[in-house]
């Protein structure tokens, strides 16, 4: 699934947004439910899983086709993380940044981009009350000062082995 989303991202396959929205949520299912490599069966274990993106990449992106009810519909039942970590960097700076990798993906607009955040945002908003600890980085510093500020949230969290 990752795969076939990567060529629809790349341009390469055409899908429906309804399409790809199952595509991740299908791809999620996986990286969560696997038998011996899902975050499940690991945080079982004890380990410490850290995703990027996971559901809210999924409000944030395929709402925007799809609608925000459906998408967490296809998401809902997914467990939550103990720490959301949120990298708000404006969208003009994500442009500039995006120029350096080479060839634009799907979503990769500036106009998109603009919409993806506003998802974000209320993403966030609708899991204010969800016990989850929240925190939104400034992204628009030097990578050293983000990854300062997110080592500081991390660190003070009740994780073992840091």
């Amino acid at each position: 699934m990752g795969k076939l989303l990567r060529a629809i991202l790349a341009k390469d396959v055409k899908a429906l947004p309804t399409t790809v929205a199952m595509l991740y949520s299908a791809d999620r299912n996986e990286h969560v439910n696997a038998a011996e490599t899902g975050i499940l069966a690991r945080t079982s274990r004890g380990e410490l899983v850290i995703s990027d993106r996971y559901v809210f990449s999924s409000l944030a992106y395929q709402s925007i086709d799809c609608g925000l009810d459906y998408v967490f519909g296809l998401n809902k039942d997914f467990p939550l993380p103990a720490c959301l970590i949120f990298i708000d960097t404006p969208v003009e700076v994500s442009q500039k940044r995006l120029s350096r990798r080479g060839k634009p993906e799907l979503f990769d607009g500036q106009a998109f981009q603009a919409r993806v955040r506003d998802n974000y945002l209320a993403a966030l908003e609708r899991y204010q009350s969800s016990g989850m600890t929240i925190s939104i980085v400034n992204g628009d510093r030097p990578q050293e000062a983000i990854h300062e500020e997110i080592w500081k949230i991390l660190s003070g969290l009740p994780i073992t082995g840091m």
